[in-house]
């Protein structure tokens, strides 16, 4: 036997292609050569194989031997091909038996062990659709491959343990000094469910409190605009608690992203509850959209896909960052191009941006404090534009919290009351969209609500007149009819009436861009 086979697999963003893995050795000087367009740090792994077999027992062969990742014109990278690497050069020099269609992720040690990779969740999934469903990873990866349905994967903590297991002689090898797992044992998942704020704790606002249970009910965008010390974090990181679980294939995508991010040793259960992300008004659009050298990495804007993405104090964020979430706020999903590969990444999340109402925060009320001149706060809101404002469904001001309302906010419902009542109108909106195959209001399509979702005149009539008075644009009247939709779906409604139509427009045109 010259010539061995494996498979492994190369991700592109969330996308995943099976890799052929050949391995020939020739009658040539020794020499090792990786073809397939191979980045530098799986050029690198030439050196880390050849230590690795000799340290487990079983040398390569000292002849050359050539290896070519199919298909050649891919750009593979990282450390993921190491163990497919080797397995191919020992199935090559006849030391293993064949793998079949087994495909191998994992990075290999120097010292023979097996260590974990990013993404191979997203790697299995792309193996199982390619029909590959024996894999084999390291023994920190196990329990994250095994969250893919029918799939058969293996667990080993070194290469020697690999090799035992696909036929080596046994007299040869050299077990590390470590624990050897069993294939068919897993680790303990380790992830615990994350402690939920509870929405008691806010002192009155009642009517953000609303739209918080409305942008949570239909997944709706939210801006609020209100002094220091109102209220507005706390509202905001309150969200994610009443928004009901995710179903299981929202919370394999967003398990899948959080393996690529890179916590794959963690990954050891799906991501049941909406991710929260919460990134510094300092963060580049790199860190918000995703990006890097290479093939780009998800940003924060992919991480909390199918959760709340929170931009706090959102005017001192630099006008190209918010500028760049406008086109996922639309699409649901981030395509990135670099030189190497187009990378694609979800990112249906939930936009939350809050603001003071200028520079010292001080413009509320009377705002007789301010010391903030009419320039300075034009200056002030304008990083936030007029385009990404009118794709945020809910707009509302937050006035400080009164010592009526301060005094009293014990009586305050709880998030497992709000939670309810969102998971209801859930379950509305999902039957009633399913003949589209969509989940929320927010995802409903224009040409819906004006045909099959169509309301009566008299119910738009004031939707109409704002839009023949030119205060509202085509897509603000869309998101006012969703919204409505939302509102009519908390209140045990089949349709939404004038009431809601006015409230939803009330909550649209509260704060000015």
């Amino acid at each position: 036997m010259s010539l061995g086979r494996t498979y492994a697999v190369a991700l592109m963003g969330l996308d995943g292609s099976l890799i052929e893995v050949e391995a020939d050795i020739g009658q040539s000087l020794p020499n090792f050569v990786i073809l397939g367009l191979p980045d530098a740090s799986l050029n690198e792994s030439r050196d880390r194989i050849r230590a690795a077999a000799k340290n487990a027992g079983i040398a390569l062969s000292a002849r050359k031997i050539t290896v070519n990742l199919i298909p050649a014109s891919l750009p593979k990278r990282g450390s993921g091909f190491d163990l497919a690497i080797l397995m191919a050069a020992l199935r090559a020099n006849g030391d293993i038996r064949d793998t079949g269609t087994t495909v191998f992720l994992s990075e290999v040690g120097l010292d023979g062990r097996l260590r974990p990779v990013r993404g191979v969740l997203p790697s299995v999934i792309a193996a199982v659709a390619a029909g590959h469903l024996d894999m084999v990873v390291a023994r920190e990866n196990l329990a994250e491959a095994k969250l893919v349905p029918g799939v058969r994967v293996r667990g080993f903590d070194s290469v020697a343990a690999t090799l035992l297991h696909f036929g080596a002689n046994p007299k040869e090898l050299i077990m590390p000094a470590v624990g050897r797992l069993a294939p068919d044992v897993e680790p303990v998942p380790s992830l615990a469910e994350p402690r939920r704020l509870d929405m008691a704790d806010i002192a009155g606002q009642a009517e953000p409190r609303f739209a918080v249970e409305i942008a949570a009910a239909g997944a709706h965008h939210l801006m609020m605009m209100g002094p220091p010390g109102a209220g507005k974090t706390m509202l905001a990181e309150r969200l994610p608690g009443i928004l009901p679980d995710l179903s299981d294939s929202h919370a394999m995508e967003a398990t899948a992203i959080h393996s690529i991010s890179g916590a794959a040793a963690s990954c050891t259960e799906l991501l049941r509850r909406p991710p929260f992300e919460n990134p510094h008004h300092s963060a580049t659009p790199a860190a918000i959209i995703g990006g890097g050298s290479g093939i780009p990495r998800p940003g924060a804007a992919s991480r909390a896909h199918r959760g709340v993405l929170f931009l706090d104090e959102a005017p001192e964020y630099e006008r190209r960052v918010l500028d760049a979430l406008r086109q996922p706020l639309e699409s649901g999903s981030l395509v990135l191009h670099r030189a190497v590969g187009t990378a694609s990444y979800p990112a249906r999340f939930q936009l939350v941006l809050a603001a003071n109402p200028c520079p010292c925060g001080l413009a509320s009320g009377k705002g007789v404090d301010c010391t903030c001149t009419a320039q300075q706060r034009r200056r002030y809101f304008g990083r936030i534009s007029g385009p990404l404002l009118d794709r945020v469904d809910l707009q509302l001001t937050v006035q400080r919290v009164s010592m009526a309302d301060y005094s009293t906010f014990t009586d305050a419902e709880t998030t497992a009351t709000v939670a309810n009542r969102v998971s209801e109108a859930r379950a509305a909106q999902r039957e009633r969209l399913r003949p589209w195959g969509l989940w929320t209001n927010s995802e409903v399509p224009g040409t819906v609500l004006k045909k099959e979702l169509k309301l009566p005149e008299s119910v738009l009539r004031p939707l109409n007149e704002a839009m023949r008075r030119e205060t509202i644009t085509a897509r603000g009247y869309d998101r006012v009819l969703k919204v409505a939709w939302t509102m009519g779906d908390l209140r045990g409604l089949t349709q939404p009436g004038a009431d809601e139509i006015l409230e939803a427009q009330q909550l649209r045109q509260q704060v000015a861009s």
